[in-house]
């Protein structure tokens, strides 16, 4: 399974690396603010949805652009949510994490795939296709860049971590508290970044490159590849009252698990 994902995100990423050349040709539409899709973020879709469905016809969809749906041997509709579906196997798929840094021309963004069997994530593939990198990662089975072995960083405190964040970017009614974090973490770390694609944010903390993270306003698709690659990794990611659902919470925190402490009861005191 998780080689069919490696496959899909590829495919993925050929059309995305294709369109970079075209990038004002794109037919953009805004999905709300500072929300947008284009073609490509739908051709991607469909290609990563067209070679699952190749080899799992009848598992079940969740997917940025397209929602919920079913191969052609499942009953299809919403009952297939994560938590309530007919179908044991759910792919959970964001085309291109950091759509407006694609269009920009600014080059973070990525393609982010996992499989959930039974509501619990047991793949996950995270493709960046300006740099070539491969993160994946199986349920019990460790965590690869490029196909080596990743861990988390041995950074024990805060103050000498490198952490990510992302701003509410669509939730503005929660800016203020995320300010109030965004300063105290800023004044207690050696430095906050913001890159602006969530689930490669995350795989930078499974792989060293982040020493922590933090963002709201989540989806499912945003998080789902990501969380598994830093709990192989042998990190802690939770939502931010600590629970382990930060898949359908909205909200997380990951980190080493010496820092992420300290970066959680910050967050927990401006929640």
């Amino acid at each position: 399974m998780l080689n069919v994902a490696v496959k899909a995100a590829r495919r993925a990423g050929a059309i995305i690396n294709r369109a970079t050349d075209d990038l004002d040709k794109l037919t953009i539409e805004r999905k709300g603010h500072n929300d947008f899709v284009s073609d490509v973020d739908r051709a991607a879709e469909n290609t990563i949805i067209a070679t699952i469905l190749e080899s799992y016809p009848q598992h079940s969809i969740l997917a940025e652009e397209s929602g919920v749906s079913v191969g052609s041997g499942g009953s299809g509709g919403a009952a297939n949510a994560p938590g309530s579906g007919e179908s044991e196997y759910q792919w959970i798929i964001d085309p291109l994490d950091g759509t407006t840094n694609f269009l920009h021309g600014f080059p973070q963004y990525c393609v982010s795939i996992a499989l959930a069997v039974k509501g619990v994530v047991s793949h996950a593939v995270i493709f960046d296709p300006t740099r070539n990198d491969l993160f994946t990662a199986s349920r019990g089975g460790g965590a690869f860049l490029n196909e080596r072995r990743i861990r988390v960083s041995k950074v024990i405190h805060l103050k000498d971590g490198l952490i990510g964040t992302g701003f509410p970017y669509k939730e503005f009614e929660k800016f203020d508290k995320y300010l109030g974090m965004f300063k105290e973490v800023t004044q207690k770390s050696s430095g906050v970044r913001r890159p602006g694609a969530a689930a490669l944010d995350l795989a930078y903390v499974a792989c060293g490159r982040f020493d922590g993270f933090w963002e709201m306003g989540l989806s499912p698709w945003d998080v789902a590849a990501g969380g598994l690659l830093i709990l192989e990794a042998g990190g802690l990611i939770t939502d931010f009252s600590g629970d382990s659902d930060y898949l359908h919470g909205g909200s997380v925190v990951a980190g080493t698990p010496k820092l992420f402490p300290q970066l959680l009861s910050i967050i927990q005191a401006h929640k």
